[in-house]
């Protein structure tokens, strides 16, 4: 099993929202018994709480439903059980990479958005999405249309992995 994590602060807006977006996405790439995706924030500053409802009514236009959803701090541990660690702004990059154990922890953490191609040859502080949980639902269909644009990116990335191993 190829295993993405998606990580931004609180894990109530941003990860969660790449969480199904990914998840929706290898379905329909007929991968969904090969990768699994899951979610956490930096900090645990929302352990426990549901996804935003503002994130969650973004995700539920797309039928993609978040009620089991419950926010979970990053731990240090899963830099050996995950494959990808994909970082949603420069701060989470920095903080994953930061505090990874070694270089090959270190080299699964990229940034979300490194692979849209419209980004994809800019450096990771250009890459960023920025936090929604400030602003209205219209900064949520923001984030809907970045992370959405990096998708077919990642797809193509975990079946040429797949592929190899």
């Amino acid at each position: 099993m190829y295993r993405i994590i998606t990580v931004c602060t609180g894990n109530i807006c941003r990860s969660p929202m790449a969480q199904y977006i990914l998840t929706k996405a290898f379905e329909d790439a007929g991968l969904s018994d090969e990768v699994s995706v899951d979610s956490a924030g930096t900090t645990g500053w929302e352990t426990g709480r549901p996804i935003d409802e503002r994130a969650a009514a973004r995700l539920k236009q797309a039928d993609l439903l978040t009620a089991d959803h419950r926010a979970r701090q990053f731990e240090p541990a899963w830099y050996a059980d995950r494959d990808l660690i994909l970082a949603l702004d420069m701060d989470h990059y920095e903080q994953l990479r930061g505090a990874a154990p070694d270089d090959g922890a270190r080299n699964k953490v990229r940034m979300l958005r490194s692979f849209d191609p419209k980004v994809a040859d800019h450096g990771p502080a250009e890459q960023g999405i920025y936090d929604p949980w400030f602003g209205d639902e219209a900064d949520f269909d923001v984030s809907w249309n970045l992370i959405s644009a990096a998708v077919p990116g990642i797809v193509e990335h975990v079946r040429a992995q797949l592929a190899t191993h």
